[in-house]
């Protein structure tokens, strides 16, 4: 599995990698072009993921038609070009064009419809919290790298940078990409967009994953700007002090946060820590009159961060039944992404009509409020998968059994199988085999 997911992975990690590289200096690198404003750099910030949101659909759509890896490589393509018009640019419209075209470049519905497709059931949760964790690690490196080469080569050294990893994951697809089978399934129900919103688990961690985007544009404009101001007169090549031991932090706390959410089983307690530290975090960067408190305050929010990040994606895939996760990650992913551009919006709207205590007690009030709406949040159901012959399955009993520690099941018409998942603490797999067998 690992191998399969690892280089599909690595092209994803790739992109991100290059989208987080420009953030720790961008607002303020941005703020200093020809024609800026504080919401015109918001846009700048935030504005990659509204062309991703509006991209996520059609790109996956066009991986139906044409094939998976020649939809990757138009979107490679163009996120190629993007990063060069952002390196070049000298104005501030010119910027938000090439930001534009990066997120234009919008693979993530494909690459989780490609992992789908060469992954079985039972371990696809566990190779969405692969490509989360690769997300978290190139999020925590660029926080450290970006820093320290833009503060020492320039901004638009980062974009040149960017738009090399984007030709070395042209070079990982065609090389490393296994090419998908063509599998098709048969379900005995149709996935809608209001059976998604419907499901409260499911709604949450679309909610989860929507907010954690929004506040991370949010932070990345306040942050930079706040501490390069006269309250605490930083250099932008200093901007590194302060994410390096945000991310190290950040990074320490990941593990035992995956660990306890997916080997534990215990999610839910992990994404109420995490509010609570963004909460802290936010007050913290408000009413802090020292460098070295507000450094602090960034930290709890790096933590947060960081341990939301490997799980939002596989609590989502357990969530969902078979025939709604392209669906849910999908829908998910298209409303965080069009999150980090409001994000992006607001934070640049604050930035223009409000001091950094206002906005830290507004952000810090928003945050509240998401945690008392995630207290309904619950731990997922331990689930195992049965794999039978079509052959030996009384479907009529299998209907009637679906609703009796049965969530779901399907048919692979490939291998002429039947797969059902179930409940492993309500029914044994020897039991559950005999209750459907003629």
């Amino acid at each position: 599995m690992f191998k399969k997911v690892f280089p599909l992975s690595a092209i994803l990690s790739l992109g991100f990698l290059g989208l987080f590289l420009v953030l720790p200096m961008l607002s303020v690198y941005a703020l200093s072009l020809e024609n800026a404003t504080p919401l015109l750099v918001g846009v700048v910030v935030g504005g990659y993921a509204l062309t991703q949101a509006a991209f996520q659909v059609p790109f996956g759509k066009l991986s139906d038609k044409i094939g998976r890896k020649p939809t990757l490589l138009i979107g490679l393509s163009i996120f190629f070009v993007g990063s060069l018009i952002s390196a070049f640019a000298t104005d501030i419209y010119t910027l938000m064009l090439g930001r534009f075209l990066q997120g234009a470049g919008a693979i993530g519905s494909v690459i989780t419809a490609m992992i789908s497709d060469l992954v079985a059931e039972e371990v696809r949760a566990k190779a969405m919290a692969i490509m989360g964790g690769s997300i978290a690690l190139s999020f925590a490196l660029a926080m450290v790298a970006g820093p320290l080469i833009g503060g020492n080569y320039g901004v638009d050294t980062l974009f040149f940078i960017t738009a090399g990893l984007a030709v070395l994951s042209v070079f990982i697809l065609f090389t490393k990409v296994p090419t998908p089978p063509r599998i098709k399934h048969t379900y005995h129900e149709k996935s809608k967009t209001l059976d998604i919103l419907k499901d409260s688990n499911l709604l949450q961690m679309i909610v989860i994953n929507a907010m954690q985007k929004g506040l991370m544009t949010f932070a990345f404009v306040l942050i930079p700007i706040f501490l390069t101001s006269e309250s605490f007169g930083w250099e932008k090549s200093e901007l590194y002090k302060a994410y390096i031991p945000a991310m190290v932090l950040g990074l320490l706390a990941m593990g035992p946060a995956a660990v306890f959410g997916e080997k534990k089983n215990k999610p839910r307690e992990i994404f109420l820590l995490s509010i609570v530290l963004f909460f802290v975090s936010f007050l913290i960067m408000a009413f802090s009159s020292a460098s070295w408190v507000f450094v602090v305050g960034v930290a709890c929010f790096f933590i947060a961060f960081n341990m939301m990040e490997p799980l939002v994606q596989s609590m989502i895939s357990k969530f969902a039944k078979v025939h709604q996760k392209g669906a849910a990650l999908g829908l998910s992913n298209s409303i965080a992404y069009f999150m980090t551009f409001i994000g992006g919006i607001s934070a640049g709207i604050l930035l223009h009509y409000a001091q950094r205590e206002t906005i830290g007690v507004v952000l810090a009030v928003v945050t509240f409020l998401w945690f008392l709406w995630s207290l309904k949040l619950s731990n997922p159901t331990r689930y195992g998968h049965l794999y039978m012959p079509h052959a030996k399955v009384d479907l009529a009993k299998l209907a009637n059994l679906e609703s009796e520690h049965i969530t779901e099941w399907y048919i692979n018409e490939t291998e002429n199988i039947i797969v059902v998942k179930y409940a492993k603490d309500a029914i044994s797999e020897e039991a559950l085999r005999e209750k459907i067998s003629f």
